[in-house]
């Protein structure tokens, strides 16, 4: 996103009217700018955590680092009336590899320009390219068909899972593989898409890409987006599921998923450059009979 991001790091001392208080060590929070004033900093706070009947904030220690925003209740992620549109897909070119082992698209000419003269009017010209791919291309959508056979096809999910969805980005630790329930308690993901940016995408179409060690959401962490009600999940990694050996080929992300309806993307890319709310998410494949994955133009609308 433009502009950087910048998050401050503190100790406070937070009193209350009612009696009694509360202490912190080292809290991070996303603030505006860092020209935050410490009086500005504790409203922020307060705000963040909901706090009630509070008599005063004590802060100590601040420091400001850049960092990208995590989430909270105190900033907001852009000025009110702006939308920009952010690019979430990887691009498809002809020969580029998106799973290793697996066909490669080729793209080639149907009709060229050259031949279609002789069809039209004299300066009249076409060009009609062709495309011969496997469905799991590029940045792609996996309906419920792919994993269950009763399960919707691409034609099948409804559009209000697909398109315009409010987005909720969930920004994975450095260093972390697997994505559990407890790194997902604190987002609000109901009737949401559920990004998890693991910046795993800068390795797409190296041999770093599908290594053991590549970031990945655990069935646990997929039965309680299920639980919680999210209407789409995607990841900037290989896979949602744990694709190392020790997974012995098991898919208990894409079971719970795609059995609750919940549409999956696979092989995001930009996720950094999104807010962790604010924004919504379409990524809609073409509505085609009989196919359970498809590749999609995922983009985000951020207001």
């Amino acid at each position: 996103m433009t502009g950087r991001q910048y998050r401050a790091r503190f100790d406070a001392e937070i009193s209350f009217a009612n009696g009694g208080g509360l202490r912190t060590e080292g809290f991070r929070l996303d603030i505006p700018g860092t020209d935050v004033a410490d009086d500005e900093l504790a409203a922020l706070l307060v705000r963040h955590l909901g706090l009630l009947m509070v008599a005063g904030v004590r802060i100590s220690g601040k420091t400001i680092v850049a960092e990208p925003h995590q989430g909270g209740r105190g900033v907001t992620a852009a000025a009110p009336g702006r939308r920009r549109l952010v690019e979430l897909s990887h691009l498809v070119t002809d020969g580029m590899t998106t799973l290793p082992g697996w066909p490669a698209p080729r793209i080639t000419d149907w009709l060229t320009r050259e031949a279609s003269r002789a069809n039209y009017a004299p300066g009249v010209e076409f060009h009609v390219a062709r495309i011969d791919m496997i469905a799991n291309t590029g940045t792609y959508l996996d309906a419920p068909a792919h994993r269950w056979a009763d399960g919707a096809d691409l034609a099948g999910v409804p559009l209000d899972r697909l398109a315009d969805l409010p987005g909720m980005l969930v920004r994975v630790p450095a260093g972390t593989r697997a994505v559990d329930p407890l790194l997902l308690a604190p987002y609000e993901v109901a009737g949401r898409a559920v990004l998890l940016h693991t910046g795993w995408d800068a390795h797409f179409g190296t041999d770093r890409y599908p290594a053991p060690e590549a970031p990945y959401l655990t069935g646990a962490g997929a039965q309680w987006l299920v639980e919680a009600g999210a209407a789409l999940v995607g990841i900037d990694s290989i896979n949602i599921d744990d694709m190392s050996p020790a997974a012995a080929g098991e898919r208990p992300a894409h079971s719970a998923l795609l059995a609750a309806g919940i549409p999956i993307v696979e092989h995001l890319t930009g996720l950094d450059a999104l807010p962790p709310t604010g924004f919504r998410f379409t990524a809609a494949p073409p509505r085609v009979a009989g196919m359970g994955t498809f590749p999609v133009r995922a983009f985000a609308t951020v207001d």
